[in-house]
């Protein structure tokens, strides 16, 4: 696995470090042992699959995880949200397919969403924290705070996402 830090620090892009052979390939996805030396939360708890048919599709999501996008392709989007760090309100996309078989880790504190740029792509969580509805809450995919820049207008995105209030900076 090829672990390389992105600009919001504690999130990472993870390659894939493939050996090829006639039949295929064989990689991991997944060493605790890697993960612990770029000291990553590595106790997963549970793994979500997240299926959208639709295009343009915008779905958010917020603990930390492992994300990889099984079919298909989306323009995954971090935002970070700790109010003490350098990089808060800073956001992050990257390209996401199934060809490249590159994952992104989010830490905790950080905003997750992505656009689905084809059909009938499929997203692969890793989640170190177990899913409590009580909790769930997230920013607007169009809130000003942080001016993302989405690939694809007028996205698919569910009414209780659309109703998110517009996020406010928070300074130490």
């Amino acid at each position: 696995m090829i672990f390389t830090e992105t600009i919001l620090k504690g999130s990472y892009i993870i390659e894939l470090e493939k050996i090829i052979d006639e039949r295929g390939f064989f990689a991991r996805s997944f060493c605790k042992n890697e993960f612990l030396a770029h000291d990553l939360k590595t106790d997963i708890v549970q793994c979500n699959i997240s299926f959208n048919s639709k295009k343009g599709t915008l779905p958010p999501k917020a603990e930390a995880k492992l994300i990889r996008c099984t079919k298909g392709k989306i323009y995954d989007v971090i935002i970070d949200l700790r109010s003490e760090s350098e990089t808060y309100c800073k956001w992050l996309a990257i390209e996401l397919t199934e060809r490249e078989n590159k994952a992104i880790y989010v830490p905790e504190g950080f905003a997750h969403g992505f656009q689905t740029l084809e059909e009938n792509s499929e997203v692969f969580y890793h989640m170190f924290e177990f899913y409590d509805p009580g909790s769930s809450t997230g920013v607007r995919w169009d809130d000003k705070a942080f001016g993302i820049e989405w690939p694809l207008p007028n996205p698919l995105i569910s009414e209780k996402d659309a109703s998110y209030p517009l996020y406010k900076k928070v300074f130490s």
